[in-house]
């Protein structure tokens, strides 16, 4: 298993309840939320990847179970992992979702790739 299937179906939940529109695409040897095609958390093993923004991104570091998301060797400023202590009750993997999702709008969209012309 390299992500917990367990939370992706909790996830999807909230996300129906909450009539998001969203797409599952599987990433980083893990499994990426899209929303408005932008990646707006994930699940990588069995933690929470929350794209929260740098608005109160150090806030959300001194939270329980919150930790700097260090996915390539350093800290990516405006996202964070949720530990699973964290996400035990459906309050808690609600707040962190409705994080993701106030800040979804804000954030950036990756860029296309062009496609090669033949």
């Amino acid at each position: 298993m390299a992500y917990n299937e367990q939370l992706a179906e909790r996830i999807e939940q909230v996300l129906v309840e909450k009539k998001i529109t969203y797409y599952a695409k599987k990433m980083f040897g893990g499994l990426c939320f899209m929303v408005d095609d932008k990646m707006c958390f994930g699940i990588v093993k069995d933690e929470l990847m929350a794209r929260i923004g740098p608005d109160g991104y150090d806030e959300a570091l001194e939270k329980e179970y919150c930790k700097e998301m260090n996915f390539t060797g350093r800290g990516m400023k405006g996202y964070v992992y949720i530990e699973p202590d964290g996400l035990d009750m459906d309050e808690d993997l609600d707040y962190w979702v409705q994080r993701c999702l106030a800040f979804n709008p804000l954030a950036k969209a990756a860029k296309k790739k062009a496609s090669k012309k033949k």
